[in-house]
């Protein structure tokens, strides 16, 4: 995992520990809102990436409870994502080279059909990636 974190990192143009924490939250986010079979043949196939979801929790530090309750009142989905993502710190430039980057690490490991699934599943995932 931390060979995909520095190049997301580098391509990105943020910290090792920020895209470490972006790509937690994004992954995170798949998991939760993606069909469940895609999605989770997506994760296994990313080494490290199970992992990297459960420590962030897809939320990050400080999504916790905010998180939640944005998600409750329906500030989830993409926006709710792009706002947990400004709030640590990323501009919209960053979450969008981040998106592109995630997926295209993501169709390397787990192949363009399982994401392509993946991304088909979540309304209004495609514009951004």
């Amino acid at each position: 995992m931390s060979e995909i974190v520095t190049r997301i990192a580098d391509n990105v143009g943020i910290s090792q520990e920020k895209a470490e924490t972006a790509l937690g939250m994004m992954l995170g986010f798949l998991q939760r809102e993606a069909a469940d079979g895609p999605v989770a043949r997506m994760i296994e196939a990313i080494p490290g990436a199970a992992e990297l979801v459960a420590k962030h929790n897809g939320e990050g530090s400080g999504g916790g409870l905010l998180g939640g309750l944005m998600s409750a009142i329906g500030g989830g989905g993409i926006m709710g994502l792009g706002q947990q993502l400004m709030s640590q710190g990323l501009g919209m430039g960053e979450i969008s080279t981040l998106a592109k980057e995630t997926m295209a690490v993501a169709r390397e490991y787990a192949g363009a059909d399982v994401v392509d699934e993946v991304v088909a599943s979540v309304p209004g995932l495609s514009q951004f990636v």
